[in-house]
């Protein structure tokens, strides 16, 4: 059968990284009081399509034996996979309201999938983790300033993991060393400064802007202009919005360089202090660069203030790996209206290009010990063996064969597992890479701390690999 494209299948020694960056994730989240949820896989299409923005990428679900046909069948009734965790979480939050404690503060890991082509950093199905915090009627901005520092706090945590200037398993690090560059550059933005920016200039429509802008990325400063120019700003107007979208510092000093371009407007100080207000809480989360960065308007014309974007070092050709931003109209029922800031992280997005780069684990199995069976009839003696120490929390597993003990030994080499225990009396543990061998108590002896766990081989990590 020919492979699926778009479809990522991660080998078991690369899923063991992409659980441990999830748990990593999941730590941090609850931390900071997030609550779990997860939202079901399919939406009317009527839900999906409600603002009309990605209609051709959305897989629409029939049951086997439909022919295809309309039946008669209404677009509220077709149901289709949905294709971002926001507009469920928006339904979700609306259908639940009256047993949520608001404002209510959610993460969500889940697979999401789009019909879209198959290209680099881009899938047909995919996993996204994201967290967000959604008010009753009003959210202070001061959730603004939280979901950047936990974003940012879950992106060292990740770094970590991946192994920048860590040592440590897969379920945790230190932080990166200092003279290692961050992994990820959180850039944050607010559309209050561009649009207060713009209407400063006397610009009747800063949504048409700000869509312009959003390209720099893509396309050169010259050819950003020419479009400027289209939306019918005079050349100078034009140069004075390029000049604000290439303004970008580690810290608060963006505030002045804005002021250096002599445009005023009362939402621009409030852009600005707002903006400066998040850069500012963020300064001290080691393992992650934050930036306040100007280029970043997120087209989507439903953020009405911070906004976020977020680079990967090595990897900017993907885009942003995590993006998001604060948006007043998250959700409303007729009568009610639920605003929120949120940010997704795009976890196939930047972890399957480092494995086909060669990130990994040093072993596709949890297992750090391998019972031997002497013989088939002995075997219920290694089953205790493995019981004894899983009781303790050692990943152990016992030999599917009783064959003589080498091959025993080379069997644990194939899957990576470091320690090979023999029943005896007593049972002696040899550790298969350096050939050691010691008698030992099952009820007090344990693996060394590096080895309970596989950890990361490969992009910056440090640690020792497993090897045959």
């Amino acid at each position: 059968m020919a492979k699926l494209s778009g479809f990522p299948e991660l080998l078991p020694a690369d899923r063991a990284v992409e659980v441990a960056v999830v748990d990593a994730l999941r730590r941090v989240f609850e931390l900071h009081g997030f609550a779990n949820v997860e939202t079901r896989a399919v939406e009317p299409v009527e839900t999906l399509l409600r603002k009309g923005e990605i209609d051709k990428e959305v897989y629409v679900v029939r049951r086997i034996h439909d022919d295809g046909a309309d039946n008669g069948t209404s677009r509220s009734d077709t149901l289709a996979l949905h294709f971002d965790l926001t507009v469920p979480f928006a339904r979700y939050v609306v259908e639940n309201a009256g047993r949520l404690a608001f404002p209510f503060r959610r993460y969500q890991v889940q697979k999401v999938w789009r019909g879209e082509r198959p290209q680099q950093g881009r899938f047909r199905e995919f996993t996204q983790a994201d967290i967000d915090i959604v008010g009753d009627g009003t959210l202070p901005f001061h959730a603004d300033v939280e979901v950047a520092r936990v974003m940012a706090e879950a992106l060292a945590a990740v770094s970590a993991v991946l192994g920048f200037g860590s040592t440590s398993p897969l379920g945790g690090g230190a932080g990166p060393r200092a003279a290692e560059p961050a992994l990820f550059t959180l850039q944050v933005s607010n559309r209050k400064v561009l649009e207060g920016f713009y209407r400063g200039l006397g610009v009747e429509e800063p949504t048409a802007v700000m869509q312009v802008v959003d390209k720099l990325d893509k396309l050169p400063g010259e050819r950003i202009l020419e479009l400027l120019a289209e939306t019918g700003l005079d050349e100078t107007s034009a140069r004075a919005c390029l000049a604000l979208a290439e303004i970008s510092t580690d810290d608060t000093s963006f505030v002045e360089r804005v002021r250096e371009l002599g445009v005023e407007h009362p939402l621009l100080d409030e852009g600005l202090d707002e903006l400066a207000t998040v850069v500012a809480a963020c300064a001290d989360v080691e393992g992650v660069r934050v930036t306040a960065d100007l280029r970043i308007a997120r087209g989507l014309d439903y953020y009405t203030g911070t906004v976020f974007e977020t680079r990967m070092t090595g990897q900017e050709q993907l885009g942003s790996v995590c993006s998001g931003g604060r948006y007043d109209e998250l959700a409303s029922d007729g009568r009610r209206t639920y605003p929120g800031v949120g940010i997704s992280l795009g976890l196939s997005r930047l972890l399957v290009p480092l494995v086909a780069n060669g990130l990994t684990s040093s072993r596709p199995v949890p297992s750090a010990v391998l019972v031997a069976v002497t013989d088939e009839e002995s075997r219920a003696t290694s089953d205790a063996l493995a019981q004894r120490l899983r009781r303790r929390g050692i990943p152990t597993e016992v030999s599917s064969a009783a064959q003589r003990f080498g091959k025993q030994i080379r069997t644990a080499e194939r899957r990576g597992i470091p320690y090979v225990l023999f029943p005896g009396e007593p049972p002696s543990v040899k550790d298969i890479r350096t050939g050691d061998q010691v008698d030992v108590d099952p009820d007090t002896w344990t693996p060394p701390a590096a080895d309970l766990t596989p950890t990361v081989v490969g992009l910056g990590h440090h640690s020792k690999e497993t090897t045959p």
